[in-house]
C-alpha cells in the first residue's frame, strides 16, 4: 500500500523540475510500470502452479504476516535504493512478491465457472480507472495533492479494518473495505500521477512504486467485489 507520500508538496507552478525533466520521469515511470507487470504475472503463475495459493488460503493469519513483512520490507528497500543501480531490480522483485501474494485471490476466483472472465473484467476496470486518472492528471489545473494526508489516513483505517476482519470474519465489513479501497486508491492514483506530471516526484522508481501499489489495490479489490457479486459457483 502506498505510504511513501511526502507530507507536503510545493503548490502547482512552483515545482523546480522543468518540463523536459517532468516528461522524462513520467515516460520512465510508464515504461517501468509496464515492465513491472511481467514479474507480477510470473509471481501469480508460480503461486497458482506451486500450491502457494492453497497454503495461504488454509493459513490466512500466517499469510497475512508474510505479506505485511515482505511487502513493507521490500518497499523500504526499494525506497532506500531508489537512486542506485539496485533500485529497479528490487522494485521488480517487489512486484514478483506481490504477484505471488495475489495468487490466493486469483485461485479463489479462477475456481469459479466464470473466473477467467471476472479476472479480465477486473483488469479492464483497472485499466479504465488508470486511463481516466491519467487524463485528468495531465489536463486539469486543479491541484489534488492536498488530499494525500486524508487519503493516507483512509489507507491506515483500511489496513486496521482488514486485519480486524481476519478474526471477526464479517462479510459485510470485507465488502465495505473493498468498496472503500477502490475509491481511496483511485483517488491516490490521481494524486500520484499529478505529482509526477507537475514535477513533485522526480524519481521514477518511487513514482512507479506508488502508482503500482494504487493499481494493485484497485485490481485486487475490484476482483474481490466481482467474485462476490458476479461469481458463478456452479
Amino acid at each position: 500500500m502506498s505510504d511513501f507520500h511526502p507530507s507536503s508538496l510545493p503548490r502547482e507552478g512552483m515545482y523546480p523540475a522543468g518540463a523536459a525533466a517532468r516528461n522524462r520521469v513520467l515516460r520512465n515511470t510508464y515504461w517501468l510500470l509496464a515492465l513491472s507487470l511481467i514479474p507480477t504475472v510470473l509471481g501469480a503463475a508460480l503461486g497458482l502452479t506451486s500450491g502457494v495459493n492453497q497454503f495461504m488460503a488454509a493459513s490466512p493469519g500466517t499469510s497475512t504476516i508474510i505479506f505485511l513483512v515482505g511487502a513493507f520490507g521490500l518497499m523500504f528497500l526499494v525506497e532506500r535504493n531508489k537512486n542506485s543501480s539496485m533500485g529497479v531490480p528490487l522494485l521488480l522483485g517487489f512486484t514478483f512478491f506481490m504477484g505471488l501474494m495475489l495468487s490466493r485471490l486469483l485461485g479463489h476466483v479462477l475456481g469459479m465457472g466464470n473466473g477467467a472472465q471476472l479476472v479480465m473484467l477486473a483488469f479492464g476496470g483497472t485499466a479504465a480507472v488508470f486511463g481516466v486518472m491519467s487524463s485528468v492528471a495531465a489536463t486539469t489545473k486543479r491541484d489534488f495533492t492536498h488530499l494525500q494526508k486524508f487519503l493516507f489516513v483512509g489507507v491506515i483505517l483500511l489496513i486496521l479494518a482488514s486485519l480486524a476482519n481476519i478474526f471477526l470474519q464479517i462479510p459485510a465489513l470485507m465488502l465495505t473495505v473493498s468498496v472503500l479501497a477502490v475509491g481511496i486508491f483511485s483517488a491516490f492514483l490521481l494524486v500520484d500521477l499529478q505529482r509526477v506530471v507537475q514535477g513533485g516526484e522526480t524519481n521514477y522508481i518511487s513514482a512507479t512504486l506508488a502508482v503500482y501499489l494504487d493499481l494493485y489495490n484497485i485490481f485486487a479489490n475490484l476482483l474481490m467485489l466481482l467474485g462476490t457479486f458476479g461469481g458463478d459457483r456452479e
